[in-house]
């Protein structure tokens, strides 16, 4: 990567992309090389643009940022990013991780904070939300307690993973399938992956033991 750190931004508020845009036109280092008000956009700005770092909100028109980003991790398109967001839902903060996604901060960030989080994922680091840091510590914690106490656990995906927090919503096969942009009969095969990971068989076993312990995986 070169020293200047190229940026698409993603925002579908006028206000607040221009204060992105303020930010980022001040900051030596940092160039912004393409703004979108929709996930559709921004997507086609990544491909032809190449960036090195995409900021998104999650919550987009067209294509929100968890689609958008399962967009650009099958395209294999070599762009980190940051989330940007009003969103501090645990669950969408997991599927990003799952999803790749090295920034995840809220939207009463500081100017300064922002500025260190796209520094800190254009080098391949973390960097996330103070209450988001807490929050997956807490969660390491009981995952290493939890996967010593379950056999397989450590075997599961992360997709198998995000399947799995979602048979733990009670969703069908097709819901998420729908929600995660795949086919029902993947979405079958994942369940049968999982059952035989972590040795359970018999009909509702697997909803049972994913509400059980929905969060610790």
């Amino acid at each position: 990567m070169s020293e200047e750190i190229r940026i698409v931004i993603a925002e579908d508020h006028d206000f607040f992309r221009k204060g992105l845009r303020h930010t980022l036109e001040n900051t030596g280092s940092l160039r912004l090389v393409a703004e979108a008000s929709d996930g559709v956009t921004a997507l086609e700005h990544i491909r032809s643009l190449n960036p090195d770092v995409a900021i998104l909100d999650i919550s987009l028109r067209r294509m929100d940022g968890i689609a958008l980003v399962r967009r650009i991790r099958e395209e294999q398109i070599p762009v980190e990013i940051v989330f940007l967001t009003i969103c501090d839902d645990k669950d969408i903060f997991e599927e990003a991780l799952d999803l790749g996604v090295k920034g995840y901060l809220l939207k009463d960030c500081t100017e300064a904070e922002l500025i260190r989080c796209v520094m800190a994922v254009a080098s391949g680091q973390h960097y996330t939300a103070p209450p988001m840091t807490t929050f997956l510590v807490d969660k390491v914690r009981r995952n290493e307690r939890f996967a010593r106490e379950t056999t397989g656990l450590d075997l599961l995906t992360p997709q198998e993973r995000a399947v799995l927090r979602r048979i733990a919503d009670g969703k069908t096969s097709k819901e998420i399938a729908q929600e995660m942009g795949i086919a029902t009969k993947t979405v079958d095969a994942h369940r049968a992956n999982i059952c035989n990971k972590l040795e359970i068989h018999g009909p509702n076993v697997l909803g049972r033991f994913a509400v059980r312990h929905r969060t610790e995986f």
